[in-house]
């Protein structure tokens, strides 16, 4: 978990008594005096800057307070994906609800989903380990950007403790913060890894991060990759995904789940290597249309497949 800093603003007193704040705490211009700027003070600007400093960061791994009697996966893995816009529903900006988004969360009834656009607010009660903990999800976080209202990442929920969880950073671009996080299970000799990312919107930065996922050194034994791709065009990162991870569906197959209310583009996926994926279907209940501007995409995966069926 990330350390709490003091987040008092270092401020001297102007001409007339105005208080005049230090650079750290500054947000925007509101006047001026004797030719001297007077800002705003951000309380949490102090925070925010040394977080950005850290990202991306392992930010919390977390055990449910009645796990599942289960000791892990035991040949067929029931998964799903699902990018839920910061809590903020299908039009973002201020909306709070991640009520909704647990109640959904708690439809997909599968043993691990990888979430995406995670909020970690700075200024509310985190509502994510309240989500796992009511469904008795193991949960890890990993925070990959700043956002103005807190911290801004992926997850992984999962039915079985985390044998082994961390972070990649696919940060290519300055202009696009991306990660993902990596979490195993195991069970007696078996072993399966789940990655959970969100890949970027330029292709060529999707390249590189398709790439460097694909030759992790840790992730190269059975691996379930999930998340939003923002695969919304035949690309060459879309290309590797689908030459050297076992899938069942063509490019065109997959289930549309961006927009929530009315999906015309599959940007969410679900892949796998030394598995197959045995069939993939997008989650379009009433609740799911309301709670993000994505449905969830939920799949079968098949850890121990005929020998062909997995690559």
């Amino acid at each position: 978990m990330c350390a709490e800093y003091d987040h008092s603003a270092r401020a001297s007193r102007g001409l007339d008594g105005s208080t005049i704040v230090g650079r750290e705490t500054m947000k925007k211009p509101v006047g001026l005096l004797g030719g001297i700027e007077i800002r705003v003070s951000d309380p949490l600007a102090e925070r925010r800057m040394r977080l950005a400093e850290r990202v991306p960061y392992l930010a919390a791994v977390l055990a449910p307070s009645n796990p599942y009697p289960e000791a892990g996966p035991n040949g067929v893995l029931e998964v799903a994906t699902y990018n839920v816009h910061r809590f903020s529903g299908p039009a973002g900006g201020n909306r709070w609800q991640p009520d909704l988004v647990g109640a959904v969360i708690g439809e997909l009834a599968t043993d691990v989903i990888a979430l995406q656009e995670v909020l970690r607010p700075f200024e509310e009660p985190d509502p994510l380990p309240a989500i796992a903990d009511a469904l008795g999800l193991y949960l890890a976080f990993v925070s990959t950007r700043v956002h103005r209202r807190g911290e801004l990442g992926n997850a992984i929920l999962s039915r079985w403790p985390l044998t082994s969880v961390f972070a990649l950073d696919l940060s290519f671009s300055r202009l696009e913060q991306r990660s993902a996080i990596a979490a195993q299970f195991a069970r007696d000799a078996s072993r399966v890894s789940i990655v959970a990312t969100h890949l970027a919107l330029v292709d060529r930065t999707r390249q590189k991060q398709v790439h460097e996922l694909l030759d992790h050194p840790q992730l190269q034994g059975p691996t379930v990759l999930l998340g939003d791709m923002n695969a919304w065009r035949r690309c060459p990162a879309t290309r590797r995904l689908e030459d050297e991870l076992t899938q069942l569906h063509h490019n065109e197959a997959w289930p549309p789940s961006f927009p929530a209310g009315r999906p015309v583009l599959a940007l969410d996926r679900v892949y796998a290597r030394g598995a197959r994926v045995a069939s993939v279907r997008s989650h379009a209940t009433s609740a799911a249309k309301r709670a993000s501007d994505h449905l969830p995409v939920v799949a079968t995966v098949d850890l121990h497949p005929a020998n062909g069926d997995a690559h």
